[in-house]
This record gives structure tokens, sequence and C-alpha cells, in this order.
């Protein structure tokens, strides 16, 4: 009971929130006057235009920059077995 709380009911129809007054929904009444359709389709807005060369750079510089990003992280993985490593080999000879 301790993790499982207890929702309070969902009100119902016949349920009055205190402040409200009930809300009632006429039916839709069919008017005698003539409607003109609105434009049938609104002019499509020109998008911009973005050359091939533009693309391609950006593709480029997204694998270049993903490439050094993995340069990195090789790099300060094999640091970081190298000074392993060494701190064993230290160890280890010191208590020699």
């Amino acid at each position: 009971m301790l993790f499982r709380p207890q929702l309070p009911p969902a009100p119902t129809a016949s349920m009055h929130v205190a402040g409200s007054s009930p809300v009632t929904h006429a039916p839709a009444s069919t008017c005698s006057c003539q409607h003109t359709a609105g434009p049938a389709m609104a002019p499509r807005r020109q998008l911009p235009s973005v050359s091939t060369g533009a693309v391609a750079a950006l593709l480029v510089g997204g694998v270049v920059l993903t490439v050094l990003l993995t340069a990195v992280a090789v790099s300060a993985v094999s640091v970081a077995v190298a000074a392993v490593v060494l701190r064993s080999l230290l160890a280890h000879q010191r208590h020699r």
C-alpha cells in the first residue's frame, strides 16, 4: 500500500463541481443564406534552395568531426591503459 497510490474517483455526470454551471449544447442550425467557398488551395511557399555542394560540405564536415572525436577517445583509452600497466609494474617492483 505504501508504493501504490490510490487515485481519486473520476468525476461523473452526477457530480457537481463547485463554481461551475452546467453546460448545454444546442444543435447546429442550418441557415438559408448562400455561402461562397473559400479559395481552393493557398499557394505554396517556395522552400529555400540548398545547393548540392553545401549538403556535401556539411556531410564531409560531420564525418571529419566524428573521426576526430573517435581519435581522441581512442587516444584517451590507450593512455589510460598505459597508465594502469605502468602503475602495476611500479607497484610490483616496490613490493620486492
